[in-house]
C-alpha cells in the first residue's frame, strides 16, 4: 500500500439514515471488511500521469452517437460535459436544468469547455469522469472502485452514528469542515475558504480517519448499482445489463442546506454511467 492510501481495520458500523432523504434508509448494522483507500480525491495530476502512460480518452471526449438517444434533439454530437453555470437570481429549485448546461469541449483537461485548463489546478481533484473513466484509472493503479458500504464507513471516520463526518454540528462560516456552497443557491456564492468550485485536496481538516474531502468538494463514484434505498446489492466494475446508474457518494461544492444538504456519509445519489460533470471525481480501494 501507498502513502496515498490508509489501511482500514474494518468493523461493525450503522450506516444509512431516516433523517433526511428517503433514499438514505434503512439505518443498519453492517461489518466491513479490512480495506485500504486513497486520502484525498484522485487529483488532476495523478490522472494525467494516467493518460500520458497509456493514451487513455474519457468518455467526455468521444464523440456521441445519436443512437444512443433516440429521444433527444441533439444541437451537437461533438464530445463534451455537464457544466455548472450559476442562475442571475432565485429559481425554482426543482428544475435543475437551471443551472446546468451541456458544453461540447468540456472534459477533464478542460472542465468548464474551450478556454479553461487545469494549470495552476494539479492538486485539484479530477473531474469530468465518467464511471469508465474511473474504472480504467483504478485498473491501471492497481486498485478498485470502492463499495459504497466501504465509502460510507471511511468517511464516517469512527464515529457511530454521527450527521456528518466531523461529528452532529453543522458547519459555521468560521468553522468549515468541507467545501459546500457558503450562500444562496444557486446564484450567490462567496466560496468555502474562498474556494469556489472545487479546492485543492488536502484543504480541510480530516477525518477520524486521515481521509480529506470524504464530503463535500466533489462526488464520488462508487461500484455499487443505484437501487432506491440503502439495501446493499452485488457491485462490480462495469457495466450491468438493464442498469446504467451508479452510486455516488459525498456530496459537493454545489451542496447547501436548502437544496442539496447531502455533504453526509448516508447521503447518496444516482449517476448514469456516462456522466461527466463539473462536481464529479473519485477516490480508489484496495482489499487488504
Amino acid at each position: 500500500m501507498s502513502d496515498s492510501m490508509v489501511s482500514l481495520a474494518g468493523g461493525s458500523v450503522r450506516i444509512g439514515s431516516t433523517a433526511f432523504y428517503p433514499e438514505e434508509a434503512p439505518e443498519r448494522e453492517v461489518v466491513v471488511a479490512g480495506f485500504s483507500i486513497d486520502r484525498t480525491a484522485v487529483t488532476n495530476a495523478r490522472f494525467a500521469e494516467f493518460v500520458d502512460d497509456t493514451g487513455y480518452v474519457t468518455v467526455a471526449e468521444r464523440p456521441l452517437d445519436p443512437a444512443d438517444f433516440p429521444d433527444a434533439d441533439l444541437d451537437s454530437v461533438d464530445p463534451g460535459g455537464l457544466v455548472f453555470v450559476p442562475t442571475r437570481g432565485p429559481v425554482d429549485l426543482r428544475n435543475w436544468r437551471a443551472w446546468w448546461r451541456w458544453q461540447p469541449g468540456a472534459d477533464w483537461r478542460h472542465p468548464r469547455g474551450p478556454g479553461t485548463g487545469i494549470r495552476g489546478f494539479e492538486n485539484h481533484p479530477v473531474v469530468q469522469v465518467a464511471y469508465a473513466d474511473a474504472c480504467a484509472y483504478a485498473e491501471w493503479d492497481g486498485s478498485r472502485l470502492p463499495t459504497e458500504t466501504e465509502w460510507e464507513f471511511a468517511a464516517r471516520g469512527g464515529l457511530v452514528g454521527a450527521i456528518y463526518a466531523w461529528g452532529d454540528e453543522p458547519q459555521r462560516p468560521g468553522a468549515l469542515h468541507a467545501n459546500t456552497w457558503q450562500g444562496r443557491f444557486p446564484y450567490a456564492n462567496s466560496g468555502a475558504h474562498g474556494w469556489i468550485g472545487t479546492a485543492p485536496v488536502g484543504s480541510f481538516p480530516p477525518n477520524g480517519f486521515g481521509l480529506y474531502e470524504m464530503t463535500g468538494n466533489t462526488w464520488e463514484w462508487t461500484s455499487d448499482v443505484w437501487t432506491a434505498d440503502h439495501r446493499e446489492v452485488a457491485a462490480c466494475c462495469g457495466p450491468v445489463a438493464g442498469q446504467a446508474s451508479r452510486v455516488t457518494k459525498g456530496g459537493s461544492h454545489l451542496c447547501a442546506p436548502e437544496y442539496c444538504l447531502r455533504y453526509r456519509p448516508a447521503a447518496r445519489s444516482p449517476q448514469s454511467e456516462d456522466s461527466a460533470t463539473t462536481h464529479l471525481g473519485f477516490r480508489c480501494a484496495r482489499d487488504l
